[in-house]
């Protein structure tokens, strides 16, 4: 009986979807899960299963905290991968009226997207507020967000700023107005996506025509990028951190996995650390016989070599080896260019 109730009734609705016009069966259609809900649905679910620490967010990556802009100390391992996930966009507006890149001579570090004054300006993702200040020859009211997968948020030409310095924000909460303040010919959003410092192109990242992320990760395929004053050991140990912190965003797609692999990756980090620690503070045996008879080590750059790799197979810390040749850790250094190791 229950049987033939189910068939009666399964029957029933299809023939009235059939015989419905194209706005009832676009309202039922419209009624069954898409694929942008179902992403909303496991944005939520990653947000309760990253545990990301807001109080200090990206602590892995970075050493300060402070109210400038380009001056931020730390460090990121090379192909390092920027979680998307969980985003939310600045601004409903689709239409860029100025891309990254050289203009007027200078370099824009950022899009410009067209809001009207009053339009509401939202967290790209959770984060916490690092600056909240007025530049009246550049970016008018600005506000900076610091977020846990190592990104740094910048919103310019601000009408009004609704959130305070230290203030921790969530993706999609509203931090402020578009307006037309600071060095501006048009009420619009400038929009700037940054890691240590370093501007990244955020067309990269977010496809504002299409009011999305280009995908769940972001891969900036670079050389390891440090920035301040940092041991070989302490880059080594916040690269194994960098690492350990990839796992750990991974944990939502597969637990089991990553729980292995993360207990491997602490071994590995804790050996790799007291290594790294000891050839910092024993000079090599070459090192020393070269001392010993009077005579400058020196090493001629080759295609790869990076300070880190230098410094270590001296038996130096990446801070001396830089005093010794006048440089600084973001330096670039040449394939040919002699060093001087001691």
């Amino acid at each position: 009986m229950n049987l033939f109730i189910t068939k009666t009734l399964t029957t029933a609705f299809f023939t009235l979807t059939l015989s419905l016009p194209a706005a009832g069966q676009d309202l039922i259609a419209n009624q069954a899960p898409s694929d942008k809900k179902m992403r909303d649905i496991n944005n939520v679910i990653l947000k309760h299963t990253i545990k990301a620490d807001l109080s200090d967010p990206a602590s892995d990556i970075y050493t300060n905290w402070t109210r400038k802009i380009r001056t931020e100390e730390g460090h990121v391992a090379a192909n390092f991968k920027i979680d998307l996930r969980g985003f939310a966009m600045p601004t409903t507006s689709r239409q860029i009226n100025s891309d990254f890149g050289r203009r007027w001579g200078k370099q824009h570090e950022g899009l410009d997207i067209k809001v009207y004054t009053g339009d509401t300006i939202r967290s790209a993702f959770d984060g916490k507020v690092r600056i909240v200040a007025f530049n009246r020859r550049g970016y008018g009211y600005y506000i900076v967000i610091r977020h846990p997968n190592g990104l740094e948020t910048l919103y310019g030409h601000l009408s009004k700023q609704l959130v305070k310095e230290d203030q921790i924000v969530r993706a999609g909460e509203v931090i402020g107005l578009g307006g037309n303040t600071g060095r501006s010919s048009g009420s619009h959003l400038h929009f700037e996506t940054r890691l240590l410092g370093q501007p990244i192109d955020p067309a990269l990242l977010f496809d504002f025509p299409n009011q999305d992320v280009t995908g769940d990760f972001y891969t900036l395929r670079n050389r390891a990028m440090t920035k301040g004053d940092l041991a070989v050991a302490e880059t080594r140990q916040m690269e194994e951190e960098a690492r350990m912190r990839e796992h750990a965003q991974l944990a939502s797609v597969s637990h089991t996995q990553t729980a292995s692999a993360t207990e491997s990756d602490m071994a590995n980090a804790e050996n790799e650390e007291e290594e790294t620690t000891q050839q910092a503070t024993q000079p090599s045996s070459k090192k020393s016989a070269r001392r010993q008879n009077g005579r400058t080590a020196t090493h001629r750059v080759k295609r790869g070599d990076t300070l880190s790799k230098i410094a270590k197979r001296h038996g130096l810390t990446i801070t001396q080896l830089c005093r010794l040749n006048g440089i600084k850790t973001s330096t670039t250094l040449r394939p040919g260019q002699k060093l001087r190791c001691s």
